[in-house]
């Protein structure tokens, strides 16, 4: 999060015009729809005596020196990033301050930007404008994108660690973990990630049957993705037609039935896991409401809560609707939050029909029909080839983003992690600038102190042992031509842009985009730098 300190702000507005995503204003100017950010800054803050200068708080990212780069040996710093979304991306502007390094980005899939494209809700197009800065960072001399390129499947870790003095993965955490109740293997019931990377049009997720024909939704967990899905679930079709949502996924909108997406969690609102400003913005675009029973476990909060934060979700949450959970259905799609309800199992018999809850601590059973159940209730990371793995928590085991062996308590050698594969399914896409600084620090010292082996090889060399491995490697070029591509298609449409969800039409574009082969492009980027 940015700190300004109000005693030596000058007011020149810098940060305003370089933020990425334009999310700085002056209050004078905020949009209607963020008006409650005015009071909420104000408390963020404790009160102070007449002038004494405010640190930043423990809720804020830290600031940490560059890493300094000491040349050694007769290659400079080489380093492989295993993933492409934005712990890998600041990753590489970090390591790309200091001259002579070199950065190579692999990812599995022909696009690069991780949960910035695949992720972020299409409603929300202003965060997504952080791949501007992105694309920057990839312009720079000494970076180089190898896509459709998986870790794992066409190279080793061995491979990368050859060609490289260090590997870091920043490849995510993406697997939901499961709900293990009975009836979660019925048709009609998934995960809100696979939602995401449905309406978002990810790959891997573009063919998901999704039948919207029924009148209610029910999403077990209250997180921010959560919100997002039953945002999108209830949105006008006509506004998000004018963002970058999958074709298929608007055309199911279109005709879907849902009147109502219920966000049910076992405990109360004080233990509300979506954030503050996830709710705010919800509660500006969408009609939401509480039952009376709720209404009162929130009253019940508010007379104990301290934290400030806290405080200032659950007086959102009491400034809802009312709704009688008996009550005719809704005129209009809605959300409706619902507490102290613990899943007992999905009803139906070819698909879901209904979910059955126990209310938490009691016995007492209630039953919420519905066409469509998701769960949203927190993200486990996969394990990566010949590194250790922390299956409880998740992560790979490391400290300060070495990886460390837990058999001798040591660093594996050249090994390093960063983002939720690092350290848990936790803060924002900026949260991990810092997290990945901390990261490079270490890569950098281990460099420095002669800790890290020599690569065997220099820039093309690894180009062309990527190209043995897997021939329809996409370069920076390439993405571009896809870029270009999709951006022309929304043109047409007046969108951002029309996303390919299926890889073959990728391809199909880098194809059109030269008939030079595509080894020749990555050779010849690597000269010109």
């Amino acid at each position: 999060m940015l700190y300004i300190d109000p005693d030596a702000c000058v007011d020149c507005g810098a940060c305003v015009r370089a933020c990425p995503v334009g999310a700085i204003y002056p209050d004078t100017q905020l949009p209607a729809e963020q008006l409650p950010f005015i009071e909420i800054n104000k408390s963020y803050y404790p009160k102070r005596p007449e002038g004494v200068k405010l640190p930043p708080t423990s809720k804020l990212a830290p600031i940490l020196p560059a890493a300094e780069v000491h040349r050694r040996g007769r290659h400079p710093l080489t380093v492989a990033i295993v993933g492409s979304g934005p712990a890998a991306m600041y990753a590489a502007d970090e390591l790309l301050t200091q001259p002579g390094v070199l950065v190579n980005v692999f990812e599995k899939l022909p696009t690069p930007y991780g949960l910035v494209r695949a992720g972020v809700a299409p409603d929300h197009q202003r965060t997504k404008l952080v791949t501007r800065l992105f694309d920057e960072i990839s312009r720079r001399r000494g970076f180089n994108f190898f896509l459709n390129v998986e870790v794992g499947k066409h190279l080793s870790h061995a491979d990368l660690l050859e060609y490289h003095h260090a590997v870091l993965y920043a490849s995510g955490a993406l697997h939901d973990r499961r709900l293990e109740i009975d009836g979660m293997d019925l048709a009609g019931t998934g995960t809100a990630t696979e939602l995401v990377g449905w309406y978002n049009g990810h790959p891997d997720f573009a063919d998901q049957p999704v039948d919207l024909s029924h009148e209610r939704v029910v999403i077990v967990g209250n997180g921010n993705v959560a919100l997002d899905v039953a945002r999108i679930l209830t949105s006008d079709p006509d506004k998000l037609a004018g963002t970058d949502i999958a074709d298929h996924a608007l055309a199911v909108l279109r005709d879907s039935r849902v009147q109502e997406v219920v966000i049910a969690a076992r405990r109360g609102p004080v233990d509300s896991a979506f954030t503050l400003p996830e709710l705010v913005g919800l509660t500006q675009t969408a009609d939401v409401v509480l039952d009376a029973e709720d209404h009162a476990r929130v009253r019940n909060d508010l007379a104990t809560v301290r934290d400030d934060f806290t405080r200032q979700k659950l007086e959102i949450l009491a400034k809802l609707g009312s709704v009688d959970s008996a009550s005719a259905q809704p005129t209009r799609p809605r959300i409706r939050f619902a507490y102290q309800l613990t899943p007992a199992r999905v009803i139906g018999e070819n698909r879901a029909a209904a979910v059955e809850f126990t209310v938490t601590g009691t016995d007492e059973v209630r039953r919420l029909d519905a066409g469509l159940v998701l769960t949203s209730i927190g993200y486990h990371g996969t394990p990566i080839a010949d590194l250790p793995f922390d299956d409880a928590a998740g992560v790979v085991p490391n400290e300060g983003g070495r990886v460390i062996d837990p058999a001798t308590g040591q660093p594996v050698p050249g090994a390093y992690v960063s983002g939720w594969i690092k350290r848990g399914t936790n803060g924002f896409i900026g949260t991990n600038k810092s997290d990945s600084l901390k990261t490079i620090q270490g890569l950098v010292a281990d460099y420095n102190a002669g800790q890290l082996s020599e690569p065997i090889g220099g820039p093309r060399a690894v180009a062309r042992m990527v190209h043995a491995r897997q021939p329809e490697v996409i370069d920076a070029a390439g993405w571009k031509a896809i870029d270009s591509a999709e951006i022309a298609r929304g043109d047409a449409q007046d969108r951002p842009r029309v996303k390919f969800t299926r890889v073959p039409d990728m391809l199909e574009q880098v194809e059109d985009y030269s008939d030079v082969p595509l080894l020749q492009n990555l050779l010849g980027a690597l000269r010109r730098r």
